[in-house]
Order: structure tokens, then sequence, then C-alpha cells
């Protein structure tokens, strides 16, 4: 018995399918099968359901529903071809049968998946939606904690340098002044000192990772990026571009003369089209086609010694998943 996902139809009209949503419904179907398969009819089946007013003729549907299938097939071959090993599913020759192939999961590949189920969480997509394998509010909790130490690893690997996860709660349960003071301490550019009127419980002031590639020399002017982490349907309208100017102000008395390159972290796959405004708007960003490689990469640098805050906590994300993944049997 399979697990049953919704299949947002309403957003699968004549004019601009969705066909990252298309592929998505074929991963998640494919990761909660107990064969770990999903098949491109299931998609044509899918979209027959409750859609057949939205077409003036037969001739219509059929092109539609062809134009979704091998859409939704482009969007997988590219995830292919940009993850590598770190996407976790394979396409046959024909693109036909989409495999889940991460039984034994690597980092990069459980990052690609906490990714896909936190894009369809109920504010943000309807796939998973009534379902038998929708999170509870606790396991909600627990896969956006550990996509922040996935991203805390993936900007590490960004930029080449040490990282640090300075969003709240934070793991180490160290007060805003006392983890920026921590933070700081490495970089030897800046005095801290709270400006008059800041908050008294800034939490985190919008800045969830810090990450910097130093020199030898323990001078500033280095490579210095901070990120937001944005996981749910507003991520959009938490951008921290010109936030470090006001960041430097509310903190430091003597401020830091090297610059922040600011990023945004999603769990989203965004369409070709909107990502340059996306970069436009919101600095950087990596999402779930680009944070899952450079946790693969993130793992090398770490066991060559790299410190990048909470990594530790990524084996337990592995098992996380893997949990996660036996409720299409138990639910069959």
């Amino acid at each position: 018995m399979a697990v049953e996902l919704y299949f947002p139809h309403d957003q699968f009209g004549t004019k601009n399918p969705d066909f990252d949503l298309a592929a998505d419904y074929m991963e998640l179907t494919a990761f909660f099968d107990d064969q770990a398969r999903s098949f491109t009819k299931d998609l044509i089946n899918a979209s027959e359901i409750g859609a057949e007013s939205d077409y003036r003729n037969v001739n219509e549907e059929m092109i539609n529903r062809e134009e979704i299938v091998s859409g939704a097939v482009r969007r997988m071959e590219k995830r292919r071809q940009a993850l590598g090993n770190s996407w976790p599913f394979a396409l046959d020759e024909n693109g036909d049968i989409l495999t889940f192939t991460g039984q034994d999961l690597s980092y990069g590949q459980t990052a690609y998946v906490l990714s896909l189920v936190l894009s369809h969480l109920k504010s943000v997509s309807e796939i998973l939606s009534g379902s038998a394998v929708y999170p509870t509010d606790l396991e909600i909790k627990a896969l956006r904690k550990y996509f922040q130490y996935f991203a805390t690893a993936a900007l590490a690997a960004e930029v080449r340098g040490r990282a640090w996860s300075f969003g709240y709660p934070r793991i180490d349960r160290t007060s805003f002044q006392n983890k920026l003071k921590q933070i700081w301490d490495f970089f030897n550019d800046g005095i801290i000192q709270t400006a008059p009127g800041a908050s008294n419980n800034p939490k985190d002031d919008q800045i969830d990772i810090f990450a910097a590639r130093l020199h030898d020399d323990g001078l500033p002017g280095f490579l210095l990026a901070a990120a937001q982490v944005a996981t749910g349907r507003n991520w959009k309208e938490k951008s921290i571009l010109g936030h470090p100017l006001v960041f430097h102000k509310r903190w430091f008395s003597q401020q830091p003369v090297t610059n922040m390159i600011c990023y945004h972290i999603i769990p989203f796959a965004r369409p070709d089209d909107d990502f340059r405004d996306d970069c436009l708007t919101l600095g950087n960003v990596l999402h779930r086609i680009r944070v899952p490689r450079r946790v693969a990469e993130a793992e090398e640098l770490y066991q060559n010694g790299l410190a990048i805050e909470a990594f530790d906590q990524l084996a337990l994300a592995v098992d996380w998943i893997k949990a996660y993944a036996t409720r299409r049997a138990v639910e069959a």
C-alpha cells in the first residue's frame, strides 16, 4: 500500500506549470514508496484527477500533461547534473522511472531529503498535507534545527573557512553578546559594545550563520559571510541584504572594516528564471540545488580539521531522516 500524496493540479494549468513542483512530487513519492520508486505515468494519473475542467479540449489536455512530465524530467535531470552524488535519486534512461537511491544516506543526500520535506510543509505546499507522513510539530522543529546545521556546513564550504551557527536558540546555549564576542575574538576587527537603544534581547539580530576565511597575519579584510536561514512561507521577506551596516552600528563602538557578504539559505528549489531576482533582493542564495553539494564538500574540510560548529549533529540528522523514511513501511 503506497503513501498517498496530494497532487496540486491547480498549479499545473495551461500557463506556466510549476515543473519543480512536479519533480518534487515524483521525488517524495519515490522516497515514501515501499519499493523506493515513482513513475511518470503516476504523475499523469495524478494530474488527471479533478483537472478536466481546466482544458478546452482533449488535445490541449494531452499536450499539457506531456509538458508536465517532460518538464519534471528536465528539472530532475538538471538536479542530477548540479548535485552529482548528493542527489539521492536516479532516473532510468527513458525518464520513466525515478528511484530513491539514498538507503545509505550521505550528509549531502540527507541535506537534500531534509530540504525536500521542508519545502512541502503546509504553509508552503499541499503535497504532504493530510498524508500519513506529514511531520508532527516536534518533527518540524527538528527538521528546521537540522537544516540550520546543514546550512552552517554549506556556508563553511562556500567560503572554505570556519563557521558558527549563530541563530537562536544556539547549540552551545550562549547569550547573544557572549557568542558575538566568541566569534569576534577570532576576527580581531572592531570593538564590541552595545549602542544605546539596542534590544536587550536580540536573540540573533537576523543573522543565523557567520563563516570566515581568515588570513594568517591576523589582520582585517578577509572573506566574511553572514547568512539568514529561512524555511517558512515568508522566506523572501527575511533578506539581510543591507543589514550588516545596522548590525555593526548596533553592536560595535569601533565598527569592523571587513565587509560582510550576505547570503540567504533556503530549502526550496527555485526556477531558473526567478533566480537572478532572488539574488538581487536577497544576496547570494544557497538553495536546495546548491546546499547538498556544499555540505558534501564541508565533510572533507571538517575531516581535514576545519572548525564547523554543529557539524557533529549531522550524523543525528541522517538517523532522523532514515527513521522518518520508515513511515512508508509502517503505514503500508
